[in-house]
């Protein structure tokens, strides 16, 4: 038991010596991929300034919409082919990309 314990300790830092190492190496690559950004405009420093500006967030939160409504419109595709229900793309504040339309019943 003793044994099993040790051992597991061992994975879980390893484990942990493992996601240091890639976030390192993506951090590396992001600082890379920043500075070729920087060489190849003719402003050095515009990529920095642009990445602060309202309109990259804007442009950001556009690419965003259209990625989620990209994955919307293939939930739904995917619902409709493979469901005999109705569904629609709705704003779901659990992060639902389609919610069901479920009929109303009157009471007899």
């Amino acid at each position: 038991w003793i044994f099993n314990s040790t051992r597991l300790e061992l994975d879980h830092k390893n484990e942990n010596k493992n996601r240091v190492a890639i976030l390192a190496e993506l951090d590396k690559e992001k600082r890379k991929l920043l500075m070729q950004n920087q060489s190849s405009t003719n402003h050095p420093g515009a990529s920095i300034a642009l990445a602060r500006s309202p309109l990259n967030k804007d442009f950001r939160d556009h690419a965003e919409q259209q990625h989620i409504a990209a994955q919307q419109k293939a939930a739904l595709q995917h619902a409709h082919a493979h469901s005999s229900g109705y569904f629609i793309t709705q704003d779901s504040a659990f992060g639902n990309l389609i919610l069901p339309v479920l009929p109303r019943l009157e009471a007899e």
